[in-house]
C-alpha cells in the first residue's frame, strides 16, 4: 500500500477528513490527456512516487505542456532525467528549473526533506562514471532519501575501497556504479550486510562492448544480494534503492 493511501485513511480513521473528501480524491481522473501525452496523475496514489518525466526524444515544447499538466495537478517536485542541456535552457523560459548538467536531470520544486530509514551509499569504480552515479543521486534525493558518494573507489586500488568500510557497513542500500569488468559490486556485495544494485556503464575499452562485458560479470556476481539493473540505468538503480529504504515506512 502506497504512504499516501494509508495516510488518507488515517486521515479518514482520525476525524480530519470526511469519507465524501476521500472518496473525491479517489475519484480523480487518473490521467490527464495531453494528445501527444497521457500524464498519469494517480502513481504517487497507487505506488508512493509521482510520474518522472524522460526528457530524451522529446521535445522542450513536449516537456514544458507535461510540467503543466503535473502543475494543475499539485504535483510539488517534478524530476526530468536524460535532459539535454539545450532543451533546459529552453524550459527554464517557462518554468522555474533546477539543472544538474553531469547529471543530465532537471528538477522543478525542491528536494524534500530524506526520509527513508536510512542512507543511500553510491559508489563508482572511477570518475569516468560518475555522470550515471549523480543521476543515480539526485534521483535518490528527490525521492526522500539521504545519499552518501564514494566516487573513484574501484577495485584497481582496492584499498580505497577498503578506506570506506564504516560508511559501506551503515548503509540501508548501496548503489555499486563500474564499467571495465565491473568488479566493483561483487567486492561490495562481500562486504555489505544491506542489498546491493549494481548498475554496469558502457565505460571501458572495446571488448567491453558499451557495458556489455559489466553488466555480465555483475549478473553472474558470485556474492550473495546483489541484483543487477540495466546499462548506464542511474535512475532505475536510485528508484529501486529508494523503495528499499522507504520499505515498511509510514
Amino acid at each position: 500500500m502506497s504512504k499516501d493511501i494509508r495516510v488518507l485513511l488515517e486521515q479518514i480513521k482520525e476525524g480530519t477528513v470526511e469519507i465524501e473528501e476521500a472518496i473525491l480524491e479517489l475519484k480523480k481522473k487518473p490521467f490527464e490527456d495531453i494528445d501527444f501525452a497521457k500524464v498519469d496523475m494517480h502513481r504517487k496514489l497507487r505506488q508512493g512516487t509521482a510520474e518522472v518525466i524522460y526528457g530524451a526524444g522529446k521535445t522542450p515544447d513536449q516537456m514544458i505542456h507535461i510540467i503543466e499538466a503535473m502543475k494543475r495537478n499539485e504535483q510539488e517536485t517534478i524530476l526530468i532525467t536524460r535532459l539535454k542541456e539545450e532543451a533546459a535552457e529552453e524550459i527554464k523560459k517557462a518554468h522555474s528549473l533546477q539543472y544538474f548538467k553531469e547529471a543530465r536531470c532537471g528538477i522543478i520544486g525542491e528536494f524534500p526533506k530524506p526520509d527513508g530509514i536510512g542512507k543511500v551509499v553510491i559508489a563508482t569504480g572511477g570518475t569516468s562514471d560518475i555522470p550515471v552515479a549523480e543521476e543515480a543521486a539526485v534521483t535518490a534525493q528527490v525521492l526522500g532519501n539521504e545519499v552518501i558518494r564514494l566516487y573513484d573507489v574501484g577495485v584497481a586500488g582496492l584499498h580505497r575501497t577498503l578506506a570506506h568500510l564504516d560508511t559501506i557497513m551503515s548503509a540501508t542500500v548501496i548503489i555499486a556504479i563500474a564499467g571495465m569488468e565491473g568488479a566493483l559490486a561483487s567486492v561490495i556485495g562481500g562486504l555489505a550486510d544491506c542489498p546491493v544494485i549494481a548498475v554496469p556503464t558502457s565505460i571501458g575499452y572495446g571488448a567491453s562492448f558499451q557495458g556489455l562485458s559489466a553488466l555480465l560479470s555483475m549478473l553472474n556476481s558470485c556474492a550473495s544480494g546483489v541484483s543487477v539493473v540495466n546499462i548506464d540505468n542511474g535512475f532505475g538503480a536510485a528508484y529501486m534503492a529508494n523503495m528499499i529504504n522507504h520499505i515498511n515506512k509510514k
